[in-house]
């Protein structure tokens, strides 16, 4: 269990990414009720009850010590309404990253500004040096995200996803600056 490594909260210039607890369950199965959320990635929406018991589960942390699953829920700083999550299962120096923002959200560049916010705060912690995300190719809203938060599409492949990567190792190496997200 991950208690003593629980994620921390972070903020970016509109949104506050507050660690999953399960009481958020509640205002998430409204924020994700949209079946066109899992237009992408499959499954369908989770009333409640169910989201409620994942939350715990998430909460507790992977079973795995090497492996830490660190969940945000976005709220919007102005009016303290839920629209999203980001999420990142961090093993060593690489974090695994996705976003969701509710449809009724989409299109204010949350999923940009909480995925940029995200990736820099791994990167900040000093122990993460690699992000990947995985992206459906023919999902150009998603590839945008990742294009905000500096991450760049590679030839791989999972499970017919494009990877995408920012490796700071690679950046410091070649020069490259990744997008910081701030003009989102």
């Amino acid at each position: 269990m991950q208690a003593d490594r629980a994620p921390e909260p972070f903020s970016t210039f509109r949104l506050d990414a507050l660690p999953l607890d399960a009481t958020y369950a509640q205002e998430m199965a409204g924020v994700l009720s949209d079946p066109a959320l899992h237009t992408w990635t499959g499954g369908a929406p989770e009333d409640a009850g169910t989201l409620r018991a994942r939350y715990e589960r998430q909460a507790a942390g992977s079973p795995d010590p090497a492996e830490l699953w660190w969940n945000w829920v976005l709220r919007v700083r102005a009016d303290g309404c839920l629209v999203g999550y980001v999420q990142a299962t961090v093993r060593g120096a690489r974090a695994e990253v996705a976003w969701v923002v509710g449809t009724r959200w989409q299109g204010r560049g949350y999923a940009k500004e909480g995925a940029a916010g995200l990736v820099r705060h791994l990167l900040d912690r000093g122990s993460v040096r690699t992000v990947v995300a995985h992206i459906h190719p023919d999902h150009a809203a998603s590839a945008a995200v990742a294009t905000a938060a500096g991450l760049l599409p590679t030839d791989g492949r999972e499970d017919g996803e494009v990877r995408w990567r920012r490796d700071t190792a690679r950046e410091t190496a070649t020069g490259r600056v990744a997008c910081s997200g701030r003009d989102l």
